[in-house]
């Protein structure tokens, strides 16, 4: 067993009995999983603060900087990718693939049934095309027996009506890849390097294997015998999971999947990745799928990442956007490790160790007249709601009491505010004021005056100072007879 310092944090980072409580999880992953190989990975606050590992072999274990290769995983890259394009204009998510592939489909001979599927319904598996791609066992065959995306579908690749339902589909995302070389003009893999890898600072990432990478084995499922799997290139099907990568560097891309990074992406569009696509099933669901990345309810938190397979190899990367922690895990056998409970479980064992300390609280820098006007009790109709003020001129509405509608505001130049989630996202706050008075504009170009304020207009919903009082701004009529009792 071997715990490596992580190279973007003290070694002493995390507290002896927390480091020893994560080596003993991989340990028993390891042994339970009979991985010839496992390491595991701790990302605290932006930082890698602990990675070790444990292997079959006494005194040699896999450092930070060894590959695996990290299966699904690659997805969540095609989907930055894909996304990427969004934000910059060249695709809407609601277009259907057809709008941007028609031609290539056509030349390769792919059913143009499938151009139907959106490319939201692709990246969140709700096109409902073939889960798997045709021919052999696509994963331990070279992708040359699938020279063109027709080869890739096949015949009825359509399975299910688009948008019905979540359907896992790996040839999806090779649509997604053909999508991203069709707007980028260059194989996909160079695109990830240069919008991404390059970016993030992720050099051992790649397509192929680069040394010092592990090998991926087979480990027979009734005897403690193993043989080694094939390593193939899987042409076209490569977005579905073909990326190699280490801890080090998934641990980069924790850190991005968390906070954004606007030469990749904003924050808020990374958010957006990690929202359910479809309705999960019930109220209590454990799994759901966003763009590119799974989530999962595990141990009271909300997890959002991937996980990943491919013969000799599994891996998962979990994040708590809540606590700002995120676990890796990489083993090099086909089955057996069970690193998505692993990986859940490095979160877990840091955040009981060592739960987060709050942010102390501080004064805002200055305080803005008007707006302090505006903080407190505030009505929509007889609900109390309050309004507070944050850094930056941010807004917070929420309930005084039960649970209700409330968002976050983002401030805007023109004066108003935009939600940013709950029930008013993407919604409009308007502070109405009475007309201003013309007190401090003769003459000075200085503005007049602020009007006093009726009420607040957050998507046509008016709040008052005080519920349903005829002196305020209340829409319909009301009772002439006003409050009184009965």
């Amino acid at each position: 067993m071997t715990e490596t310092a992580p190279p973007d944090a003290p070694r002493d980072e995390l507290f002896p009995a927390t480091r020893r409580a994560l080596l003993h999880r991989i340990a028993v992953g390891q042994a339970d999983g009979r991985a010839p190989s496992l390491m595991g990975a701790v990302v605290r606050e932006g930082q890698l603060v602990w990675s070790g590992a444990r292997s079959m072999m006494d005194g040699h274990a896999p450092e930070a900087d060894t590959q695996y290769r990290i299966g699904s995983i690659t997805k969540s890259f095609v989907a930055v990718l894909v996304l990427r394009l969004r934000d910059e204009g060249l695709l809407d998510l609601a277009d259907p693939l057809r709008t941007h592939l028609a031609d290539r489909l056509d030349v390769e001979g792919v059913d143009v049934s499938m151009g139907d599927a959106t490319v939201a319904q692709l990246l969140a598996h709700t096109s409902g095309i073939a889960a798997e791609a045709r021919g052999p066992w696509w994963e331990r065959t070279p992708g040359e027996l699938r020279p063109g995306l027709g080869e890739v579908f096949g015949e009825r690749p359509q399975r299910l009506p688009a948008g019905r339902r979540f359907h896992y589909s790996n040839p999806g995302y090779a649509l997604l890849g053909a999508l991203v070389e069709q707007k980028r003009g260059a194989p996909w893999g160079e695109v990830l390097r240069r919008e991404i890898l390059e970016p993030l600072g992720m050099p051992r990432t790649s397509i192929v294997p680069q040394a010092p990478h592990a090998g991926g084995w087979a480990v027979h499922p009734w005897a403690d015998v193993m043989q080694q799997e094939p390593t193939e290139d899987m042409g076209h099907m490569g977005p579905a999971g073909q990326l190699w990568s280490t801890t080090a560097d998934l641990a980069r891309f924790a850190v991005f999947l968390t906070n954004g990074d606007d030469r990749v992406l904003s924050a808020t569009t990374v958010a957006e990745m990690r929202r359910p696509a479809t309705p999960p099933d019930g109220a209590a669901w454990e799994a759901a799928y966003g763009l590119g990345l799974q989530l999962l309810r595990r141990d009271g938190r909300l997890f959002f990442g991937h996980t990943g397979s491919m013969p000799g190899f599994v891996s998962t990367l979990w994040i708590s956007a809540e606590e700002q922690l995120a676990g890796i895990v990489l083993a090099n056998a086909t089955s057996g490790p069970a690193t998505s409970l692993i990986a859940a479980d490095l979160v877990r064992i840091v955040a009981e160790h060592e739960p987060p300390l709050p942010t102390p609280w501080r004064p805002l820098p200055q305080a803005d007249a008007d707006l302090l006007d505006l903080t407190g009790v505030w009505y929509w109709g007889t609900s109390t709601i309050g309004l507070r003020l944050r850094a930056d001129r941010w807004l917070e509405l929420g309930p005084l009491q039960g649970g209700g509608r409330g968002s976050r505001f983002r401030p805007e130049a023109d004066g108003t505010w935009t939600g940013l989630d709950g029930y008013y996202a993407g919604e409009t706050l308007r502070v109405v004021r009475t007309e201003s008075s013309a007190q401090g504009s003769a003459g000075d170009g200085s503005p007049g005056i602020l009007g006093t304020v009726t009420h607040l207009d957050v998507g046509t919903f008016v709040f008052t100072r005080r519920p349903y009082d005829p002196a305020d701004s209340v829409p319909g009529t009301l009772d002439p007879e006003g409050w009184r009792g009965f």
